[in-house]
């Protein structure tokens, strides 16, 4: 008898960048349908894991749709496309009135320029309800830093490294937590429903913005045998051309390293300086054992698209423009992993 096979999707952080992976799941849904399978994505993998705006996606694909089907999840590639191309403008919209609240309490306030959470939290608890990571239609891993307790989590409803159950939490509050990046969002705080009481998560980004070599981990937890997993990882574009030059950055000092109109530098160099190193080791790692496949799809954007928070309509010209090359770029890629998806799937 055939060993059974695993499929691990992981997703980069990226924030409006997101639209890239949505659209080569779309190319790799369209192939496995000219082909005439139809599989919704968390079907076809065995375990999502994503980090920041990886981790929506990845919420999205795997939870079960509230009041849907059985079966059905939360969302599809095209409402995830929507959610890019239009609900993201409404999310990334400054609230002067709550700058200035801010100015009242604290000063400099004022020149931080986050975003109140409220409208991605609207959305979240629409899409979601109040399903819990236990409840995801495949396994499921989304990455957040506990700023209290001062450690990385792994928001998960897969296996702790002594079998045991890791901690609940409401899918919402969840995607939530991995999307809270610094200077954007204000902290989240959910509720821990296995342990009780709140953790204060912020964006997983911070440390680990390619998750593939966690999805890598959490699938050995669970005793999948490395030379059954293919791992496809995807990334949200990098700009080579963005470049920060000395005379800039020497004169930002403390707040200038962060500020969203700057581009919020430390935060862009941290999250693309962690995904080069991480695909970059994940590559060597795997070719080294000689188990595991893995395959890693990314491609360069132009310098100015490289904004998290850039939603307006021209930048979503522009990310659906490089999608598109990244797409034609890999097509032998996507047909041959969506061959490997229908023979593992449906063989």
């Amino acid at each position: 008898m055939a060993r059974e096979k695993y499929f691990i999707l992981s997703i980069d952080g990226g924030g409006v960048r997101g639209l890239i992976p949505i659209r080569i799941l779309e190319s790799l849904e369209s192939r496995m349908a000219h082909k005439g399978i139809q599989l919704a994505m968390h079907q076809c993998f065995d375990l999502i894991c994503g980090t920041s705006t990886g981790g929506l996606i990845a919420a999205g694909l795997s939870a079960p749709k509230p009041g849907g089907a059985k079966g059905e999840a939360a969302a599809t590639l095209g409402t995830l496309r929507e959610f890019y191309e239009r609900d993201a403008r409404d999310i990334f919209t400054h609230s002067l009135g709550k700058r200035l609240g801010r100015f009242v309490t604290n000063p400099l306030g004022l020149f931080d320029e986050s975003y109140d959470a409220r409208p991605l939290e609207s959305i979240l608890k629409e899409r979601f309800g109040w399903t819990s990571m236990a409840s995801a239609l495949t396994n499921l891993v989304l990455t957040a830093y506990d700023i209290e307790k001062r450690k990385a989590v792994f928001m998960t409803n897969g296996r702790q490294h002594d079998g045991s159950k890791p901690d609940d939490y409401y899918l919402w509050q969840a995607v939530r937590a991995t999307t809270a990046a610094p200077s954007f969002f204000e902290p989240a705080k959910v509720e821990n429903l296995t342990r009780g009481g709140e953790d204060v998560l912020i964006d997983g980004a911070v440390f680990m913005n390619d998750p593939a070599i966690a999805a890598y981990i959490e699938a050995r937890k669970m005793g999948w045998a490395a030379e059954d997993i293919t791992l496809i990882s995807l990334g949200t574009g990098h700009a080579p051309e963005r470049s920060f030059n000395y005379r800039e950055a020497s004169g930002w000092g403390a707040l200038g390293w962060m500020l969203p109109s700057n581009g919020v530098p430390i935060l862009s160099i941290f999250t693309d300086g962690q995904s080069q190193t991480a695909s970059y080791q994940a590559d060597c790692l795997f070719t080294d054992l000689g188990e595991t496949r893995y395959i890693r799809i990314d491609g360069d954007i132009p310098a100015e698209a490289e904004a998290m928070d850039n939603a307006r309509p021209g930048n979503i010209l522009q990310l659906n423009g490089a999608a598109d090359r990244i797409i034609r770029d890999e097509t032998l890629v996507l047909d041959e992993i969506a061959e490997l998806l229908i023979s593992a799937k449906t063989g």
